[in-house]
């Protein structure tokens, strides 16, 4: 079953995820200049980020860098189970609260909608496949705002979060782009 291949995948990725943040210090810098390239201009730009949990690769000097070159920036509310997420606008002056799964959250500010997520992630595989937690949150949304207008979708995490395959299902959206430490990863064809 899909769940059970998906629970297998994630129990190897948290691991691998663990022993890579160990090292973080070392690496946040290039995986940050990194995810700045992907992204490109910001100026007049609405781009989602995120409040890292436990061992995820925190996208928080991104962010700031991003808000200094005039982006709108915001991170994800999770407003009910089973709905995609909301966008509430945040600075590096944010006043932040506990939210939903130990996320900090804006107390208050814009909800906005954004034209570029980064998105946290505890697996990804060479065609750009992720692997979530499993609430499918990011999914809802990313189609959502798709199937309104042009949404990138760019994964961020460790190298060592790469799997040789992560099980999909035909509600799994894909990234665009994934950067990682080393780099950006360009998306492999299917296999046969």
């Amino acid at each position: 079953m899909i769940q059970d291949l998906k629970a297998t995948a994630r129990a190897a990725a948290f691991a691998a995820r663990k022993a890579a943040h160990a090292k973080a210090t070392a690496t946040v810098p290039s995986a940050t200049a990194h995810l700045l390239a992907a992204i490109g201009p910001a100026e007049g730009r609405i781009i989602a980020g995120y409040m890292a949990m436990r061992t995820e690769l925190s996208p928080l000097p991104a962010m700031a860098a991003l808000h200094g070159a005039g982006a709108r920036i915001c991170v994800p509310i999770i407003k009910a189970n089973g709905q995609p997420l909301a966008f509430q606008e945040w600075t590096p002056t944010t006043a932040m609260i506990p939210g939903a799964f130990g996320a900090s959250v804006p107390a208050e500010g814009d909800w906005l909608t954004p034209d570029t997520l980064i998105v946290p992630l505890v697996a990804f595989d060479a065609r750009l496949n992720r692997l979530g937690y499993g609430g499918g949150f990011y999914d809802r949304t990313l189609e959502q705002l798709r199937a309104a207008a042009p949404t990138r979708a760019i994964g961020f995490a460790f190298a060592a979060q790469m799997l040789p395959d992560v099980p999909q299902e035909p509600t799994d959206q894909p990234l665009d782009v994934l950067i990682t430490e080393n780099g950006p990863l360009a998306a492999e064809p299917a296999r046969a």
